[in-house]
């Protein structure tokens, strides 16, 4: 039966991650605060630090709000609905991402974690996660 809470087990994490990768282009953007809740109908994300808020979103829509970015993603999301608790699973995926050069960028939601790779590099991220876990089930 399946914990309505999310997963902990590593190996069953590892072994049903199911990564979908998403072609949309995604930044990140730093908004004052007071800016924040207008971008909330169409963000993917919020997290409040220091220097403002940053926001997750439409490379489009950013473009359009003429909000400075940096660097463009694709999101791969790990579909297997993992506990905020699960201890590990994130840290092997990195792992083996870093060792084949891939930078990423980790948010995890309620139910899923989700992996903001350069896009240049996502379809590389996807074969690897894939690869790792086909050999994990041998």
């Amino acid at each position: 039966m399946e914990n309505p809470h999310g997963e902990t087990d590593l190996q069953y994490l590892l072994s049903n991650m199911q990564p979908v990768l998403e072609k949309d282009e995604i930044v990140f953007c730093s908004i004052p605060p007071e800016k924040a809740m207008e971008f909330l109908p169409y963000s993917q994300g919020f997290y409040r630090e220091e220097e403002g808020v940053t926001v997750i979103l439409a490379k489009q829509d950013a473009e359009l709000n003429n909000l400075p970015f940096t660097t463009v993603f694709h999101r791969i999301s790990l579909m297997v609905h993992s506990s905020l608790e699960a201890v590990g699973f994130l840290a092997r995926i990195t792992e083996v991402l870093a060792a084949q050069g891939i930078s990423v960028n980790v948010v995890s939601g309620y139910y899923h974690d989700h992996l903001y790779i350069k896009i240049d590099q996502a379809e590389n991220a996807l074969r690897t996660l894939e690869l790792w876990q086909s050999k994990l089930s041998e």
